[in-house]
């Protein structure tokens, strides 16, 4: 197994390179990782200490944040190595203040993995959610260095736990320690004889429990809502839109305000989107140009605002799971106390199944459910009320996974 799954890697990287040729998104990987070694090589000295943190991209950075953030201040004489395996996350967090040095994760060779290793050559690692690079773990667990995986999450479906899977499986054991977000995940751990693993919950919890911390003021938003009641479409894709723009193009609610911030903003969609919305639209980019006050509908064709967006939102939409492309994190507008909208398919998500069997959250089929649970959202403030302080709440009785972290973490 092991064999097939080193030859399977060297065929893959092949592969890709090939691929990279027509996809900029691919192309972006196999350049940013020809860079790896050469600048861990200039950012790390033999005498450096060091924390490596990896993510697989930009959910996973924002997931282990917090426990970042906390282990930087309190052992600032530490270097610290933050590598991502795509490109989403690396290009958007690369000068992140975090980090001494950002890196693309080499492919998953025993030569990169002991090449990286021997550069960076971590005091401590921690890895996020689910990345498990078999090679790379394995020459972890040979050098015995100090690593755990953190806000873990494990399905029977996954290879570790099948018959075929004994490689993967043996690469668990080079965490010291695995803190999963549920049960469920605990217990399949243990099936395997894992037990060094406890239930911490998603740090992701403290990490937007913390957004109630900072000022989320913003003074567009504010010209743009005024005192009318207003509603965010968070990380919208096309089957999102299908759902809601009948409903905004029938607006028959006055003093209501929109605004949608795309998980695209490329000029191509954006302006797709705008020509479908036939009530009156302002993008961020051209809102210099108009006044906002008198827009019903905002978009947000940038990025960074969102979290701040929710502050301002009575009623939130929270996009992906209309289609196949994943639901987002539906923990940034709950922390704001306010009712949720989501698409059909969430059965990965477990936040989202929680919420929608506490009644927070409400989960729509089609742009006729976006309709109904809408109008009653508008029309009925208790009801909002009610369903925010479930979102609310669930965000506080769920705080508390980074302290558990650092309490096990002794350096």
């Amino acid at each position: 197994m092991k064999t097939l799954y080193s030859i399977a890697i060297y065929i893959a990287s092949f592969i890709v390179k090939l691929l990279a040729l027509f996809n900029p998104k691919l192309k972006q990987g196999v350049l940013g990782r020809k860079e790896t070694f050469k600048k861990l090589e200039t950012a790390i000295s033999k005498n450096d200490k060091t924390f490596w943190f990896h993510c697989a991209s930009l959910g996973e950075y924002e997931q282990g944040l917090p426990v970042f953030e906390a282990l930087k201040v309190k052992h600032s004489d530490y270097k610290v190595v933050l590598s991502f395996f795509s490109p989403s996350g690396y290009e958007v967090r690369k000068n992140t203040k975090i980090a001494d040095v950002v890196v693309y994760l080499p492919l998953d060779t025993k030569a990169n993995a002991k090449r990286f290793l021997d550069l960076v050559h971590p005091n401590y690692i921690i890895f996020v959610k689910y990345e498990i690079w078999p090679n790379l773990l394995h020459e972890i667990k040979l050098r015995n260095l100090n690593a755990i995986l953190i806000s873990a999450v494990f399905r029977e479906s996954q290879s570790f736990f099948k018959w075929y899977g004994s490689y993967t499986k043996s690469a668990l054991f080079a965490f010291k320690h695995i803190f999963t977000q549920n049960e469920s995940s605990k217990k399949h751990l243990e099936n395997i004889n894992y037990t060094n693993v406890s239930v911490s919950g998603d740090t992701r919890f403290d990490r937007v429990s913390n957004q109630l911390k900072v000022d989320n003021s913003v003074g567009f938003i504010e010209d743009f809502k005024g005192n009318n009641l207003c509603i965010v479409f968070g990380s919208t894709w096309p089957d999102d839109d299908k759902l809601y723009i009948d409903y905004i193009n029938h607006l028959k609610f006055q003093n209501l305000k929109i605004i949608i911030a795309p998980h695209n903003i490329k000029p191509s969609y954006i302006s797709s989107l705008k020509s479908q919305i036939k009530t009156k639209s302002t993008c961020f980019s051209e809102m210099e140009k108009h006044n906002l006050s008198e827009s019903n509908v905002f978009i947000l064709d940038t990025i960074g605002y969102l979290s701040r967006a929710y502050s301002y939102a009575d009623i939130a939409y929270v996009g992906g799971a209309a289609g196949t492309t994943g639901l987002h994190n539906v923990l940034e507008p709950a922390v704001f106390g306010i009712p949720i909208i989501i698409g059909k398919n969430y059965d990965k998500f477990p936040e989202a199944k929680s919420l929608i069997e506490l009644g927070g959250i409400s989960s729509v089929a089609s742009s006729e459910d976006f309709k109904i649970v809408m109008d009653k959202l508008i029309q009925n403030p208790e009801k909002r009320e009610t369903q925010g302080d479930i979102n609310s709440n669930f965000i506080l009785n769920n705080k508390g996974a980074v302290i558990q972290i650092l309490d096990f973490i002794r350096i």
